[in-house]
Order: structure tokens, then sequence, then C-alpha cells
């Protein structure tokens, strides 16, 4: 996989040339020529029958009992038990009040907690407003729709500077969410944003 996107990298990217070369997986064509705020990305799997099943199951049918396996099975991805361990914070990708009230929970705070609940931060980055899903919208339309609603809470934002931070989410589709949450945190002196996702949608 990319190592800035998590998308999954083509066959011909794996030569024996390339391997010499780097050791460990690269970034793809479109974030070379797109950088991204994110440093890093991962994704445990991706979004393909029976995952789909199972993350829709997990948020939209009140079964939050799902995040530990869903947990388990993100650490298994090369590269992510060293991602932990070096985050000095986990910061789940927020609900907004509205969303929150309708499903009972957030599932990237759930995932987050199981993970590591100690470096888990529940409320420091905030959504404030209500946004048409992601999943709705064109590519075109992802950032646009996100301007203005991601924020740092200002009473823990000084706290972040110069640390190391960690994005969790359940599922990463065009990458505006996650790319617009490390932009916030980078304006506010984070010194590293990566990301880590349950599952990547193969674009």
């Amino acid at each position: 996989r990319c190592q800035k996107c998590a998308l999954a990298l083509p066959h011909s990217f794996w030569t024996e040339a390339s391997f010499r070369a780097s050791h460990h997986p690269s970034s793809c064509s479109n974030c070379k020529a797109h950088p991204s705020p994110l440093d890093a990305c991962w994704a445990a799997m991706s979004y393909t029958w029976p995952w789909t099943q199972l993350v829709g199951q997990f948020k939209f049918q009140n079964d939050p009992a799902w995040a530990k396996a869903l947990a388990l099975l993100m650490r298994s991805a090369p590269g992510v038990e060293d991602a932990l361990d070096q985050a000095e914070v986990l910061l789940p990708m927020p609900l907004s009040a509205q969303r929150l009230a309708e499903r009972g929970f957030n599932q990237a705070l759930l995932l987050a907690k199981a993970l590591d609940a100690r470096k888990t931060q529940a409320f420091t980055l905030l959504k404030l407003q209500h946004t048409a899903p992601q999943s709705t919208l064109k590519r075109s339309e992802r950032l646009h729709n996100l301007a203005g609603a991601l924020a740092l809470d200002p009473l823990r934002a000084a706290s972040l500077r110069g640390r190391k931070v960690l994005l969790i989410d359940d599922v990463m589709t065009s990458g505006a969410s996650l790319n617009t949450a490390a932009q916030v945190l980078k304006q506010a002196g984070v010194q590293s944003v990566k990301g880590l996702v349950f599952a990547r949608t193969e674009m």
C-alpha cells in the first residue's frame, strides 16, 4: 500500500529493483504529485465484502461490540504496531452532535480505545458542523463539504504542539476527512500526523 494514502499499489511496483531501493512501501504517483498533510497512513483491509457488511453492522445496526475484533485486524497490518508505539496521542475522527445522537456512539472512538485507551483523547478533535456523509458526495465535493467543519478544542490544542498524533477512523474513501484533520493539526503545531483506518476504498 502507498505509505501516504494507503491505496493498494499496483503489482508492477513490487519489482526486485524497487524493493532493493526502499525496503518498504513507497508513495503512489498521485501522492507524489499532490503531497498530503498526512505523514503516513495505514489500512488493514480493502473496503470490499465481507468487510463492507461487517463495518455496516458495526456502525449502523447498533453493534459496537465489533470494535475489539476490528482493532485486532488493524493491529495486524504491517507497520501498525510501530505506529501505535510511536504515537503519543490517538485522535478518533469526530462525529457531529446530530450524527452522534442518531448513532449513539462514535465508531472511531471505540476503535481508538480498543487500540490504546491510555493514549486516546475523545474530545480534542471536534466536528463543529453537521455535514452530508462523505460517501454520498463526488470526490470533488468532499473537501468543500468539510471546509470549516473540523477544529481543535481550544483548551487542549496547546497540549498537542510538537507531539506525534495518530488519527483513527473506520473507513477511508477519498481521504478528504483525514487530510482535513491533518491540516488542522499541522496548523496547530503538531509535529507528526499519521492515519490508521480499518478499511480503504480502492479508487
